[in-house]
């Protein structure tokens, strides 16, 4: 069984918990299994505890926790990116907010109908999802945008769980290689049996097929290796299999 503990934290000015201290090694665990959502004192990683408690004391006013997935129990799809970025969804606090990734990543759900209002790059803007969720392989901002596989291995549970709780699931968008890996690793796939490449598709078998996309990152569109055009390719076929 996969599980995870929380050690001791302490409460900041905003009621928010925090762990007190970076643990110094991977905190012991007990028999809770993973929830689908991180708690805010996650200790798990110690060097992205240590990160977290970093960016807290530099920034206090930011987030600077496990960011939480965006979108309800309901959504068929569900949208998962590698991590939050230190300035976007670790100090907004909802993914994919605050970073250009968002600009590109929303305004293609707004124009599929995967959600509606306006994205304002604020997590009061009022937007909301529909029949949609993201979330990220690794739910805490990790330093250079860079998890180690141990840290995008502990995360996994979260992500199982997450994956586990959507009865309507029948599509998954993965945002990159680390994303696509970790998708595989929570369904238990072969690595070798679905390569990642973007516009691949993947049965995952549970009536639920994978979707692979280069990650929507300032450096991936600024090189064209992403273009806002190939990013459409990819959701007019998620919104194709939605739609039969």
């Amino acid at each position: 069984m996969t599980t995870i503990t929380t050690m001791w934290a302490r409460t900041t000015s905003t009621g928010r918990r925090v762990p007190d201290r970076a643990p110094e090694r991977p905190a012991k665990r007990s028999s809770v299994p993973f929830p689908a959502e991180a708690p805010l004192d996650c200790p798990l990683c110690p060097r992205l505890v240590a990160y977290r408690q970093h960016n807290a004391a530099t920034h206090p006013d930011w987030f600077n926790a496990p960011v939480p997935s965006f979108g309800k129990d309901d959504a068929c799809l569900l949208i998962v990116g590698l991590a939050p970025g230190v300035q976007g969804a670790n100090r907004t606090g909802r993914p994919f907010t605050g970073d250009f990734a968002g600009d590109l990543l929303y305004g293609t759900l707004l124009e599929f109908a995967f959600a509606r209002g306006t994205y304002d790059a604020r997590p009061d803007d009022g937007l909301e999802l529909t029949g949609a969720m993201i979330t990220n392989a690794v739910r805490c901002v990790p330093p250079q945008n860079k998890p180690t596989p141990a840290e995008t291995k502990t995360c996994l549970g979260f992500l199982v769980s997450r994956i586990a709780t959507l009865p309507n699931l029948t599509a998954i968008l993965a945002l990159g290689h680390i994303a696509h890996n970790a998708v595989l690793s929570a369904r238990n796939i072969k690595k070798s049996s679905a390569p990642f490449g973007h516009g691949a598709q993947h049965d995952l078998g549970g009536n639920i097929r994978l979707f692979d996309s280069y990650h929507c990152s300032r450096y991936n569109t600024n090189t064209r290796r992403l273009t806002p055009d190939m990013f459409r390719s990819v959701f007019a076929d998620i919104r194709a299999c939605l739609d039969r």
